[in-house]
């Protein structure tokens, strides 16, 4: 059996970033992969359940770890973000969860060859003929599903999370 190593953290940089009191501003950043909690738990957040929107808040403030020299990133930090700073955090999100990488499937304009390019980067990961797990890109012509999750968008199933339930991740105060 060959051990492969799975990556839990991702870096980012900012479109616009982070303006924080001191008009200090934080571009660069990590975000970790999600856990069964950090899409639960929130689901239990009065704020969620009153606005449904506010589920993208609360899961990036228990995702991003690191934000330029913020002690801390919470519901408040994120809020503050540009709009297109928190656009950009939702898809990133979106990829690292779905498909286990930072990366993005695109085309040679000249030659029309397909491949994915780590986001951060720019790194060519794989050709998309070998059906490359690691990037989720299948040979050409394949019929796959490639429907992306909205992280605003999930929703309660009636279970509620016990006080047993692994409690991970930046939390809110």
């Amino acid at each position: 059996m060959t051990q492969e190593t799975l990556q839990t953290e991702f870096e980012f940089t900012l479109p616009e970033g982070y303006v924080d009191d001191e008009g200090t501003l934080h571009k660069e950043g990590r975000m970790r992969r999600a856990t069964a909690a950090d899409e639960i738990q929130p689901l239990n957040n009065p704020r969620v359940q009153s606005n449904s929107s506010y589920l993208t808040v609360v899961l990036l403030a228990r995702t991003v770890t690191d934000l330029g020299s913020l002690e801390t990133i919470d519901e408040e930090v994120i809020q503050n973000l540009f709009v297109s700073d928190l656009e950009y955090l939702q898809t990133m999100y979106e990829r690292v969860n779905n498909g286990g990488v930072n990366a993005v499937d695109t085309v040679c304009p000249d030659c029309g060859e397909q491949f994915a390019v780590e986001v951060e980067t720019g790194a060519h990961l794989a050709d998309p003929s070998s059906g490359n797990a690691e990037t989720g890109m299948t040979p050409a012509g394949a019929n796959v599903d490639t429907q992306s999750r909205d992280i605003s968008t999930v929703s309660d199933t009636g279970d509620s999370p016990t006080e047993e339930d692994v409690d991970t991740g930046n939390q809110p105060e």
